[in-house]
């Protein structure tokens, strides 16, 4: 996420700014506006400062364009034959992204069938400025919650297990408990990630709501071969709890685009590029990362959190918490390497190995970071 310094005010309704100027603001320096219609303003942009300002998708009359840029405006066009939206101004939603009773009809699908085309000079804009418009709602998003006090906790582990296994019950449960203090993010997919966010949708929810959640999902186990039935149980079972979806985060990608993202995260800030999406995921869970049983994504983010954590200053270091004894060290022995990289490092004291979802939670309140 890039971090801006002074004042940014985002106007997306020609009435928004025809109101700020009626109100006396004569310069437009840190405004971002965003798809209007501004073909019957060339007055107001004549009798304003807009040095700073930023046009994005806007319709001007002839000559107003121009005259913007060279007042010292950033005017970006429409671009064509994009699925997406490359301004948006919030995160996703799960509404947002399954529009369509046919998945492939979906805002998902056809952002995913898009990214696999070749693709042009405005293709390859369109996806860097839709990832930026991505980092900077999910940069207020994320500034949102911690200004209500609380801390991210990162949720990771394997896509591939499904609903009715052992792991993904357990998965859920532990997340329920740590939503409870803490905001869950998780990568948005489905597996271990779903029953994070479903964990969370619920952590105000008795343990009953959550075992009989657990029960219907059951009965559409995985994705395959049904994107739309595996996402509807899910959104049926929404809809009959009450949840606080608020406090849960997904951070998917169109990488994976064939690992469609689950409906349990409140807020959903879906990335076309996975390497900015790995660091983003990292970067915002100031509480520490729990890492379930996973493959080789799951170790990826292991190691990379701990190169974060391995040059970090101590007070920067955040805790890293690996849940299974026997699989990360007999199965897939993470643990030894990841105790010798820590060892004399300010880190070595906030990794953690532990079985069950009370440990996990001692670990992290007694390791809050910073």
């Amino acid at each position: 996420m890039k971090h801006h310094r002074g004042r940014r005010v985002d106007i997306e309704s020609v009435e928004e700014l025809d109101g700020r100027v009626a109100a006396g603001a004569g310069s437009l320096r840190g405004w971002r506006l965003r798809a209007l219609d501004l073909t019957s303003r060339s007055e107001t942009l004549r009798d304003t400062e807009l040095a700073g300002a930023t046009f994005l998708d806007c319709a001007f009359a002839p000559g107003d364009g121009n005259y913007a840029e060279d007042e010292g405006a950033l005017v970006m066009p429409v671009i064509p034959e994009t699925p997406v939206d490359v301004h948006r101004s919030k995160l996703y939603t799960a509404e947002e992204l399954y529009d369509d009773p046919v998945y492939a009809r979906s805002l998902d699908a056809r952002a995913y069938a898009w990214r696999q085309q070749p693709l042009d000079a405005d293709d390859l804009l369109a996806i860097t400025l839709h990832d930026h418009a991505i980092d900077t709602a999910l940069e207020e998003w994320v500034r949102a919650r911690r200004d209500e006090g609380t801390r991210l906790v990162g949720v990771m582990g394997g896509h591939a297990l499904q609903r009715g296994e052992d792991g993904y019950a357990s998965a859920a449960r532990l997340a329920q408990h740590l939503a409870s203090r803490h905001v869950i993010a998780t990568g948005g997919g489905p597996g271990a990630m779903e029953a994070a966010n479903l964990g969370a949708f619920l952590a105000g929810a008795s343990k009953k709501v959550l075992e009989d959640a657990l029960e219907s999902l059951a009965a559409v186990p995985s994705f395959r071969p049904s994107i739309r039935a595996w996402a509807q149980v899910a959104l049926d079972v929404r809809d009959r709890v009450e949840g606080t979806p608020g406090r849960s985060l997904g951070i998917p990608t169109w990488h994976y685009g064939h690992e469609p993202p689950n409906v349990f995260a409140g807020a959903i800030a879906k990335y076309f590029r996975n390497a900015t999406r790995e660091a983003v995921l990292l970067e915002v869970c100031d509480g520490g990362i729990v890492f379930l049983p996973g493959a080789g994504g799951t170790v990826q983010e292991i190691f990379q959190d701990a190169c974060e954590n391995y040059y970090a200053d101590a007070s920067a270091v955040a805790p890293m918490v690996l849940v299974g004894r026997s699989y990360w060290t007999e199965e897939l022995p993470v643990w030894p390497l990841l105790q010798a990289l820590a060892r004399g490092r300010a880190m070595e004291g906030h990794i953690h190995l532990v079985d069950t979802a009370e440990e996990v939670l001692d670990v992290i309140a007694a390791d809050a970071p910073g």
